[in-house]
């Protein structure tokens, strides 16, 4: 096992903790520059912890997403370090799942899908036989002719899913990915994730502006303030696995809510 630093001098490799930390992001601060500078995250600190199921929340433009793609390497801290412990040279580190879907409108659902594949190694009758896994895991074993404009919103966002999960990232990281849909649909895909990572015991990072989904899904929600985000507080989610959708209704659950609304409404002024 080794570790990948992304901070703001570059990436580099560094020596692996003992504790099972998956990702830590250390003193990370983002300022966007231009004619006016943005500051979009103020001295974030961070563990994501290895096969936990962490889900971000925060006002609009409190840096979740920046956050995210920090961890997927799309983008580099202004200040501090993301180090990443990597398990496996055969896997990819991490993959993304982003709330506009993200697929090809030329390629069928069966290549967009094996876009997830492009840079493995394993043969072409291998990579036939994971994708078509993934397809039949996520209701899609019907369609894999059919392309993104005979889809619904929901097929769609299945489609980015499994290309996600079909090399079996390390990371799985979820950037709203069920915000552009009706509240059935989302509903029906929140179950469907966490039968999916339940079965797989990936690690995932999640980033939700519905305290409720951040609750149904999580074992740990951060809490960020307004911008530029800080992480305010870490909230453990008391729920055990497998988790009934009917858990929603419990007195419990809309407590935690209500907890994690009060943390939000206390933090919810921008800073300049």
């Amino acid at each position: 096992m080794n570790s990948h630093l992304i901070e703001s001098e570059g990436t580099q490799v560094v020596e692996n903790a003992t504790k099972p930390i998956k990702a830590t992001i250390r003193n990370v601060s983002k300022v966007y520059r231009g004619r006016t500078d943005v500051p979009a995250l103020d001295n974030v600190d961070a563990h994501v912890y290895e096969g936990e199921f962490l889900t971000i929340v925060g006002p609009s433009g409190c840096g979740k997403s920046t956050l995210l793609r920090m961890i997927n390497g799309l983008q580099r801290p202004s200040e501090g370090a993301v180090e990443i412990s990597k398990a496996s040279s055969d896997r990819p580190l991490t993959s993304m799942v982003f709330q506009d879907y993200s697929v090809y409108p030329w390629m069928n659902v069966f290549d967009n899908v094996s876009l997830g594949l492009a840079r493995s190694q394993f043969s072409k009758a291998d990579r036939r036989e994971r994708v078509r896994l993934w397809l039949d895991r996520l209701d899609l074993g019907k369609f894999e002719s059919a392309y993104p404009t005979e889809l619904s919103g929901g097929m769609l966002q299945r489609v980015a899913i499994a290309r996600a999960l079909v090399a079996e990232p390390e990371i799985l990281l979820m950037d709203e990915p069920f915000a552009a849909l009706d509240a059935q649909l989302r509903r029906r895909l929140q179950e469907e994730l966490l039968e999916v990572v339940g079965d797989t015991g990936r690690t995932v990072v999640f980033v939700t502006h519905s305290l409720e989904e951040a609750i149904l899904l999580g074992d740990r929600v951060l809490v960020m303030s307004a911008r530029p985000g800080r992480i305010v507080e870490s909230v453990d989610v008391p729920f055990l696995h497998p988790r009934d959708p009917d858990l929603r209704k419990s007195p419990d659950f809309r407590d935690l809510e209500e907890r994690l609304w009060t943390i939000l409404k206390e933090h919810a002024t921008a800073r300049d």
